[in-house]
């Protein structure tokens, strides 16, 4: 009997070795770097590669857009393109998520289509946001502030990054950080929440911080964020106005994500106690009443994703647009039937939001996406640049009447 036992023993383990060996063969360039927590923005379709692709491979003349709209490819083959940031020299610099890699991309002939791309740094955790201020490049990780000195005169030999602020937490779950230099000279960083939704001692989660260019001044600006991924401030009353991602796992519909406006520092949004202004959490809703928070502006779809926002701040595009917001939705990951995948308009009356339309469709195919808007960034030319990070590209938005 011991040795029947030995021997199914050994049979077992020799099965189960094989099983593992298998296993992690098939599985083993899988990027550790992709592998997030589940949130409503986090989870490229298909979990797609790298791509390949160039700029005659993608199918932009599915986009579809208002009539005197076109659209092109400024540049292509940039890996998980996210959030951008305009050089003073006319240098776009590209933060990604998933990867290590911060870009800068050159249009030396000012024909609106990229000429050359360089790489800032490739060693970096998760390096989404990027800002430009009086020559320095800012790049935000995980837990801290980069600022690479006078960068567009050394994109070629990129210097090594000073450390602004290491002060952020290091939770990797809304760990990604848009940010961007306000009319007040301060640098915006948000921190999202470390969970689908949840309650934390530390005050610094589910917040929009801002600090002084050196890192010093740190404070918190608002409260009660889940998780924003793009901001911008109105052109004339300098507001700072910011999308925000409901949380998951309430079913398709609800919760909505929201635009919010600011009217003033220390203002809370509802997260984790309430969302969309009117949804009552069910775990955490019995603490606080929606009617304490801030009511949002406008209320999204449920799981589009709604990231990178800009005022439209020139007068190329038709006056209903001008000092109007454009919206990024990255698109649906845990749907029943994909949503987002398009950029949206909003128009104001006042402060006051009368519309919110599509405005550039066409990524997604039924259930199928081949593209997946993630920033948008308004040119001196009055073009507006959209970052994608699915198929990792660069699209110029032109008006020609």
């Amino acid at each position: 009997m011991n040795y029947l036992t030995s021997f199914f023993t050994k049979v077992v383990l020799f099965t189960a070795s094989l099983f593992l060996l298998c296993f992690c063969e098939n599985n083993k360039k899988v990027d550790s770097a992709s592998v997030l927590p589940s949130t409503n923005e986090n989870r490229n379709s298909d979990n797609k590669a790298q791509s390949s692709e160039t700029a005659s491979d993608l199918p932009i003349e599915k986009i579809q857009l208002p009539k005197g709209f076109t659209i092109s490819v400024f540049a292509s083959g940039i890996t998980e393109a996210r959030s951008l940031a305009r050089g003073s020299q006319g240098t776009i610099f590209v933060g990604n998520r998933r990867r290590k890699k911060v870009y800068a991309v050159e249009d030396k002939n000012k024909d609106y289509k990229a000429d050359k791309v360089y790489v800032i740094d490739d060693n970096l955790s998760m390096p989404c946001g990027v800002a430009f201020r009086n020559g320095d490049l800012y790049v935000a990780e995980v837990n801290r502030i980069l600022k690479y000195k006078n960068i567009e005169s050394q994109l070629n030999s990129p210097p090594e990054p000073v450390v602004i602020t290491e002060a952020y937490p290091s939770d990797k779950w809304h760990g990604w950080k848009f940010i961007r230099f306000g009319p007040d000279g301060k640098l915006y960083v948000p921190v999202g929440a470390p969970c689908n939704v949840c309650e934390r001692d530390e005050d610094i989660y589910s917040t929009i911080t801002r600090m002084n260019p050196d890192g010093t001044g740190l404070e918190i600006f608002a409260y009660g964020v889940r998780n924003s991924v793009g901001f911008d401030w109105h052109p004339k009353t300098k507001e700072l106005w910011f999308t925000d991602n409901g949380r998951d796992m309430l079913g398709d519909d609800i919760p909505g994500d929201e635009l919010n406006r600011v009217q003033k520092a220390g203002q809370h949004f509802g997260f984790p106690y309430c969302h969309q202004g009117n949804v009552s959490d069910p775990e955490f809703g019995s603490k606080r009443k929606c009617e304490e928070f801030t009511q949002p502006a406008q209320v999204l779809g449920a799981h589009v994703a709604a990231l990178g926002m800009r005022f439209y701040n020139h007068t190329k595009f038709p006056k209903k647009y001008h000092n109007q917001i454009f919206i990024a939705e990255h698109g649906s990951w845990n749907r029943s039937s994909k949503v987002g995948y398009r950029l949206v308009s909003i128009l104001l009356e006042g402060n006051k939001v009368v519309s919110y339309a599509p405005f550039a469709t066409g990524w997604l195919e039924g259930e199928k996406a081949w593209g997946r808007p993630v920033d948008v960034m308004v040119l001196p030319d009055g073009s507006l640049l959209v970052s994608d990070d699915y198929a990792d590209a660069i699209y110029r938005i032109d008006y020609k009447g």
